[in-house]
């Protein structure tokens, strides 16, 4: 078959595979710093970040300095774990200088995915046991195992059969911790649950979960695909609750926009996947130099250049612009990961809509349609904040006038 003589947006439609009927078909052209330009010029402010992905924002110089450097080296050597590879060495310290003295064996993977499929595994390797729990209303993947437990029956039931003993409980409910006993093998949990639609519990239910799981000997996995590196003002979400868990996935933004992401657990429990069988989790392109280069150039800029100190500033300043607003329900937010309640679906489709013609990208949750999602780049400055506000502001005010 021959397309070559066909538009860049006909091949998008046509011969790629879509992953809904109403994609956003706008042709990107360049990107920098908080905006994204289409082929023709238009600048459109991202204030979602590839969802949670670019929370340096778009061509940072230090990230892109980072992979165009390793690529002069070298890019793909061997399947992850045979080779010593620099980049993945100076990640791995980069890593373990912002967590805890118990999270201090990394393993590197393609994608958040993949790290919690790979930790489920680890959980049941490590407890022998076969039981999983998690949360109504989570999120943690598309994969199989990944979806299996994410609480949208929705999304699930058509890919049925899943996973077996998969069984969830409702989130911040500390009564349904008693369903966590000795059958089970982890809990998986985002400790704010984000396609939920923002969910923050209280640091006394956070307590109470880890408590539970030591008392049963159950594995506490935490979920930061989209609360880590920075995005609810504490490099990890996990952080605000004075809770630590036996394994962290990671990704989104973690590489500056690279395909990436990580497990990390203690050493003792890692080693469970090397032997009986050997070979326990295997990964091809997991820790890829080229990405582990440039998520170790986003660990330092974050931490060289204090970003993390001002999120929940500027992200107070997003929520008293917005808060005001009479068709604005609720706001719910940790830093600059927010979710903003409106009285429906088809005001939040309209208002989003208008957004987006307007040269402000916000989006949708899969699980909370009343609500939409603004998460931008954590370099966004206070003149970008007003100016999308103004933007977002007005875009409500139309829509409720027509």
């Amino acid at each position: 078959m021959d397309i070559s003589n066909k538009s860049n947006k006909d091949i998008f439609f046509e011969h790629q595979a879509q992953t809904s009927p109403y994609p956003l078909g706008i042709e990107i052209d360049y990107a920098k710093g908080v905006y994204m330009y289409d082929v023709n010029g238009k600048s459109y402010m991202d204030l979602i970040s590839g969802i949670a992905v670019n929370n340096l924002g778009h061509g940072h110089p230090k990230i892109t300095k980072a992979i165009k450097d390793q690529v002069d080296k070298y890019l793909f050597v061997m399947v992850y774990g045979e080779m010593v590879q620099k980049p993945q060495i100076e990640l791995t310290k980069s890593l373990l200088s912002v967590l805890p003295d118990s999270l201090n064996a990394t393993y590197f993977v393609n994608s958040g995915t993949e790290a919690n499929e790979a930790a489920l595994k680890l959980a049941k390797r490590y407890t022998g046991r076969t039981e999983l729990i998690s949360f109504n209303r989570s999120y943690h993947g598309n994969t199989h195992g990944s979806l299996s437990v994410s609480g949208n029956e929705v999304k699930k039931n058509a890919f049925r059969p899943l996973l077996p003993d998969v069984r969830f409980i409702n989130f911040n409910v500390e009564n349904d911790l008693q369903y966590i006993t000795e059958k089970t093998a982890g809990v998986i949990v985002e400790p704010i649950q984000g396609d939920a639609g923002v969910r923050i519990p209280t640091i006394e239910y956070m307590t109470a979960l880890r408590k539970r799981c030591d008392e049963v000997g159950a594995q506490l996995i935490f979920d930061e695909i989209q609360t880590g590196f920075g995005r609810t003002g504490k490099f990890f979400a996990f952080e605000h609750f004075g809770v630590t868990p036996d394994i962290l996935t990671i990704a989104k933004g973690m590489a500056g926009g690279m395909a990436m992401g990580c497990f990390v657990s203690s050493q003792e429990k890692m080693k469970v996947l090397s032997h009986d069988p050997i070979l326990g989790h295997i990964t091809t392109f997991g820790g890829h130099p080229v990405c582990c280069a440039a998520s170790n150039a986003v660990i330092q800029t974050l931490k060289e250049d204090n970003i993390i100190d001002d999120v929940e500033r500027k992200g107070q300043l997003f929520e008293d612009r917005l808060k005001s607003h009479p068709a604005i329900k609720e706001i719910r937010r940790k830093g600059l990961m927010f979710a903003i309640d409106m009285e429906s679906f088809e005001l939040v489709n309209e208002v989003v809509t208008t957004c987006i013609e307007n040269g402000v990208i916000t989006y949708w949750f899969l699980s909370t349609p009343y609500a939409f999602r603004i998460a931008p780049p954590l370099i966004i400055s206070d003149e970008e904040i007003h100016k999308a506000c103004d933007v977002i502001l007005a875009a409500i005010d139309t829509c409720i006038a027509k």
